[in-house]
């Protein structure tokens, strides 16, 4: 006679999948992976975009480490994100016929001199190697800022998610993982923007 299924062991079974389903979430959650720190969710709400696209200050990319993808220094030095881990770090992409990117530019810089020594700014160029000089002359006119460049525009695209137009800035915390970032033009010398940056150095 063939045997019944027990629907008892069924069912505990089940429970059993859910259960560790369950606990394997709330690892996953407590080790920072896949989960949005609540300071950087509540900011990303208000936002502190300037106008423009009106996108603002957002948490898509949260939890990704920084793209390993190079880019050349004013020297033609190969670089990565990865030299700068360590510190908190705002990458910005940028480019000379990007009016929005060529506007907040010395509000980027008046945060750079503000946070010296504790806050590094990567204001990185996706201008094409013809047009370094003329991006290299503009950010000798943005001083403290350094001038890194992208001229075969691939970092954009190496992001987690990649970056949704430019001006582009990317907040790190001193592991390299990412924290949040603003899409569109802001006001870098504003109170807002050095709400977050703070809020970055607690990390």
């Amino acid at each position: 006679m063939p045997t019944q299924p027990d629907a008892g062991a069924g069912l505990k079974r089940g429970i059993l999948v859910v259960a560790v389903i369950g606990v394997a979430a709330l690892l996953y959650a407590c080790s920072g992976q896949g989960s949005t720190p609540q300071s950087y969710a509540s900011l990303a709400k208000g936002g502190f975009s300037k106008k423009e696209d009106g996108r603002g200050l957002n948490v898509e990319g949260a939890g990704h480490p920084a793209p390993a993808t190079v880019f050349v220094d004013s020297t033609g030095k190969i670089r990565t994100l990865a030299d700068f881990k360590g510190k908190p770090l705002l990458v910005n992409l940028w480019a000379t016929w990007c009016g929005p990117c060529v506007k907040e530019m010395p509000t980027l810089a008046a945060l750079q001199k503000k946070y010296a020594g504790k806050v590094e700014v990567v204001a990185l160029s996706i201008d094409s190697a013809k047009d370094s000089d003329k991006a290299k002359a503009f950010i000798a006119k943005n001083a403290p800022l350094a001038f890194y460049q992208d001229t075969g525009m691939k970092l954009p695209f190496a992001f987690d998610p990649t970056a949704q137009g430019y001006p582009s800035t990317m907040f790190y915390g001193r592991d390299g993982i990412e924290r949040a970032r603003m899409v569109g033009e802001a006001d870098w010398a504003s109170p807002e923007a050095s709400a977050v940056v703070d809020r970055l150095l607690k990390d």
